[in-house]
């Protein structure tokens, strides 16, 4: 797990691939939480994932740092 990446989430950073239209991020109101949360944004649906879920997500499909079409580069 990535302490770079999960500070990063808890920045507000957008993880994502513009060309798959896959994004991982978490909302503001996780912040601060005990077990936050993420949401996985694929397709057009939304997935809640754990934070280490998340990170693992990130790893494996390679997600980077990216402008999301809504939010732009950061969710809050």
């Amino acid at each position: 797990m990535s302490k770079i990446n999960e500070e990063k989430l808890q920045a507000g950073i957008i993880f994502g691939d513009n060309i798959n239209k896959e994004y991982i991020y978490m909302p503001g109101s996780e912040i601060g939480c005990k077990d936050p949360l993420c949401i996985l944004e694929k397709d057009g649906s939304r997935t809640d994932l754990t934070i280490s879920e998340a990170l693992n997500q990130i790893t494996r499909l390679s997600l980077k740092p990216v402008e999301h079409p809504v939010y732009g580069k950061k969710y809050y």
